[in-house]
């Protein structure tokens, strides 16, 4: 070569040509006819027939130009002749090949002076019904360059024509605002592929602007991560953790961009969703690998045992630096779960994910922790040696979780609970495994067992002596709630409320049955429990005016009461809360 190594693209618009020169070392003329030859030969207009063949979706010529552009027969599809003029290094030989594509070509001598290749695209007529862009208009070849090549370890060069003010003789715009085309050599390509370069090589700074280069994002990333997978399969990732979620993190469809895949650091696609779970969507980064094939598809990425390989390893080294940075930066590893701790909770509702690392990394409020969050290792550390499950409670906020009557008894006697308020919680705490040895509990379904032996049966005693006290007024206000619950009984779960919700053991939660309801799935009406505290003024009260008449219609009044405020208490909504507020307002009118 003459001079560094090189790509140079020339355009001629008057002539509709696009060619591709490069110095390297070029072909012999029969190096020539093996490699372009027998493609022009045997395999250029059966491409072209299987390429033009209407898909789903339709025609998929263009896409597989913008995809997939990196093999000699997509030249035809975007020419009517392609000229490919070459001189190998230390030979004195030029010789040019030319093809139509349908089978035949021409070969002869050549005319270059210096050792390369050039390749000359001689253009179709755009036709815009057919999608093909323009390829000999310049701004169209810098954006694909940008897009498909940037990261090539060579330069891409090509003479591009911009405007500039005229200046006057002391180098000031003129006034009249003329302008001139000024014409200079412009290199496309960044060649900046950092994932390539040895760590210790490569400063904060540059991994900064890198990310914000192919993000667009212009916060600093929280962390980067460089892997490596070397062995029967090697591939490069430089992969980012944001510091702040974008605003269509929660919309899959919109926010899944994937990871940018390249090969051999080609661009290959933009989008690859297989080389990341979608809990870990908001990854940002590049993965570069020299074994994949350069024609790889979205299909084959499916069903290619390499992307699956691909995928295991740069999801356990991204794991292990969030564990990481939970050990060892945990006021930033607080700030990063706040922005994305609900989507990677959504990992725990895989059955293919390994869900104990996932575990590790919950945080969540607690009733121990009122201004800050707490890991399940720090829950599980401070637990009674007694107790058995970890306990807690989900709900729409903090403010309802914190305060939920569901949790008083818990409270009371010391137990500490957890208080998570993402929608996300309802459904997976229903399928979470054991967390080092300890099962997990809702304070709001099934019954309370709390204490030594001795204290539980105690309890079980006094409930069933009130339970059978109650017996008429709880059959009564039954009568009037057998729409809204399924059930109304005693509980020593309550310390200072009234009442409370709770489910069966069985029962689907209520969240979850509203969750599939608006997600249009046929759900059976599952009705809660609702628990009064025989404790309560309001019980006892209630019991007394019964026992003075049973008939009384106040009766009707007070039992719509204690189920709205139920489900008030743990931050619902009322079917009908007018009729509720005219309850209360009668019950005040009477009272004053």
């Amino acid at each position: 070569p003459s001079d560094e190594l090189h790509v140079r693209l020339e355009l001629d618009k008057s002539v509709r040509t696009l060619s591709i020169v490069d110095n390297g070392i070029g072909m012999s003329r029969e190096e020539l006819i093996e490699n372009l030859g027998t493609i022009a030969k045997s395999g250029t207009a059966e491409f072209l027939k299987n390429a033009k063949r209407p898909q789903s979706g339709g025609n998929v010529m263009p896409d597989l130009i913008g995809q997939f552009g990196v093999g000699f027969y997509a030249s035809f599809m975007v020419a009517d002749r392609v000229s490919v003029t070459t001189k190998r290094a230390g030979s004195d030989e030029a010789v040019t090949w030319e093809s139509e594509g349908e089978g035949s070509y021409r070969i002869g001598d050549g005319n270059r002076d210096d050792s390369g290749t050039t390749v000359t695209l001689h253009l179709k007529t755009v036709d815009g019904d057919a999608g093909i862009k323009d390829y000999a208009d310049e701004w169209v070849v810098k954006e694909i360059v940008k897009l498909y090549s940037d990261f090539v370890a060579y330069p891409i060069k090509m003479e591009t024509t911009r405007q500039e003010a005229e200046t006057d003789d002391d180098g000031k715009p003129k006034e009249d605002g003329a302008t001139k085309s000024v014409t200079s050599d412009e290199t496309l390509n960044s060649m900046k592929a950092i994932w390539s370069r040895p760590r210790d090589e490569v400063s904060d700074d540059e991994y900064k602007e890198f990310y914000k280069h192919i993000t667009h994002d212009w916060n600093e990333p929280l962390e980067h991560i460089y892997a490596h997978l070397e062995g029967t399969l090697e591939a490069r990732a430089l992969l980012y953790i944001p510091s702040k979620a974008p605003m269509d993190l929660y919309y899959r469809e919109m926010s899944y961009r994937g990871l940018q895949l390249y090969v051999k650091r080609v661009f290959i696609m933009d989008e690859c969703r297989d080389l990341m779970p979608v809990h870990l969507r908001f990854i940002k980064g590049i993965v570069d690998s020299e074994d994949l094939s350069l024609n790889v598809s979205r299909e084959l990425l499916q069903q290619d045992r390499q992307i699956t390989a691909i995928r295991k390893f740069l999801v356990r080294k991204i794991m292990d630096t969030l564990k990481k940075l939970k050990q060892s930066r945990i006021e930033e590893y607080k700030g990063f779960w706040t922005q994305f701790g609900p989507v990677l909770k959504e990992g725990l509702l895989s059955w293919e994910e390994n869900k104990e690392p996932l575990l590790e990394l919950v945080l969540t409020f607690s009733s121990e922790k009122p201004d800050g969050l707490t890991s399940l290792e720090e829950y599980v550390t401070r637990m009674p040696a007694t107790q058995e499950a970890i306990y807690y409670v989900t709900g729409p906020n903090l403010t309802a979780v914190r305060n939920t009557p569901q949790a008083e008894v818990f409270l009371q006697q010391g137990y500490e609970v957890l208080f998570f308020t993402d929608p996300v919680d309802d459904v997976w705490l229903q399928q979470a495994p054991e967390f080092r040895g300890k099962k997990w509990q809702s304070v709001g379904r099934g019954d309370v067992s709390l204490g030594t032996e001795d204290e539980q049966k105690k309890a079980e005693e006094d409930l069933k002596q009130h339970a059978d006290s109650h017996k008429d007024l709880l059959d009564a206000l039954h009568q009037h709630l057998k729409d809204e619950v399924k059930e109304i009984r005693l509980t020593n779960r309550l310390t200072s409320s009234a009442a409370c919700l709770v489910s069966g053991t069985d029962d689907i939660a209520a969240p979850i049955a509203e969750m599939l309801r608006r997600a249009g799935q046929e759900v059976p009406d599952v009705k809660q429990i609702l628990e009064l505290n025989p404790n309560h003024e309001i019980v006892k009260k209630l019991q007394a005016r019964f026992d003075k008449d049973s008939n009384d219609s106040a009766v009707a009044d007070y039992a719509k009461l204690l189920f709205g405020q139920a489900v008030l208490a743990e931050g619902g909504q009322l079917t009908d809360p007018a009729d509720f507020s005219k309850r209360v307002a009668n019950l005040m009118a009477k009272g004053l």
